[in-house]
């Protein structure tokens, strides 16, 4: 529904001299939806997002956030968003404590120490930002992002530097914001995360948006090779002349053969019928739809689609 949009992007335009950054996109994100903002470095996601953030004004077109547009000089916005940037503007001299104060100060709200605790900062909290590690300051940026509880959250980057377990708690953390009702925009690299996490995303080339859907849509769009790994206790599959049905190429990995199928069902129901035919015995069997990895590469490998 129209009224459960709460970012609203239309033909948004930003140029630095005659470079075009941004050129002309539009997207919507819903209440309690995560929105994958994808492409590669040089695509123009940094530039929309500090579009949105107010670090830089559009060249053309608009954004509003629960329908206030900043040109209207709503001075509230800057309370409706928490941000955490790829890069940090703290001084190295600042203690996690005193930014945490200093941030819920300029909101109007109270010291969250329990964030830092959640993220596992509450030992740091008198330890300079200089002598925090990657993953402290990662976290540490989230921490404040969250502070306030905005409505909107954006994501730049947030799991780079993170160790496996921080990984996971960010992203625990994440789910509970979506079903609280918290809208996120996450800007990342990592199309796994990604695809686990978004319920839609846009992929950026050259400043205009080239494919925008769920994950499961955009991998359906493209050449659509399902994986089928495959490993006997036999020599059937080595032995094997013919070509199975759909299969458009295969390849043998590590004790495995794997087959890149058009049609996952007709290629494995061959394959089990023609290793029980062999009398040999299927020890394993893997099928895997295409990754948004996959899909991602291919459409910024052909240049759009």
């Amino acid at each position: 529904m129209e009224n459960d949009i709460v970012v609203e992007v239309k033909d948004l335009k930003k140029t630095y001299g005659d470079t075009i950054a941004v050129d002309g996109i539009s997207f919507n994100i819903k209440k309690g939806e995560i929105f994958g903002l994808l492409g590669p470095n040089g695509a123009g996601k940094t530039t929309t997002l500090e579009c949105i953030e107010g670090l830089r004004k559009p060249d053309g077109g608009s954004f509003s956030l629960m329908g206030l547009s900043p040109d209207h000089g709503h001075i509230n916005m800057q309370n409706m968003i928490g941000v955490q940037l790829q890069v940090s503007g703290l001084p190295g001299t600042m203690r996690a404590d005193e930014a945490m104060n200093f941030f819920c100060a300029y909101h109007g709200v109270a010291p969250r120490n329990d964030i830092l605790e959640r993220l596992g900062l509450v030992e740091k909290i008198n330890t300079q930002y200089q002598f925090l590690s990657t993953g402290q300051q990662r976290r540490l940026a989230l921490a404040l992002a969250l502070a306030h509880e905005p409505p909107v959250l954006i994501l730049d980057e947030p799991t780079a530097g993170l160790d496996v377990g921080s990984r996971v708690e960010l992203h625990n953390i994440m789910e509970e914001l979506k079903g609280a009702g918290t809208t996120i925009l996450l800007a990342t690299h990592d199309m796994a995360e990604a695809e686990k996490m978004s319920n839609r995303v846009a992929i950026l080339l050259n400043g205009r948006i080239v494919a925008t859907g769920t994950p499961k849509e955009i991998t359906a769009t493209g050449a659509g090779l399902t994986r089928i790994t495959v490993q006997v206790k036999g020599s059937s599959l080595s032995n094997m002349t013919g070509k199975f049905p759909k299969v458009i190429k295969s390849t043998n990995r590590d004790g495995y053969v794997v087959y890149f199928s058009s049609d996952a069902g007709t290629t494995v129901s061959a394959i089990i019928k023609y290793i029980s035919e062999k009398n040999d015995e299927l020890i394993d069997l893997r099928v895997e739809r295409p990754s948004l990895e996959e899909r991602f590469l291919e459409i910024t490998s052909n240049g759009a689609n």
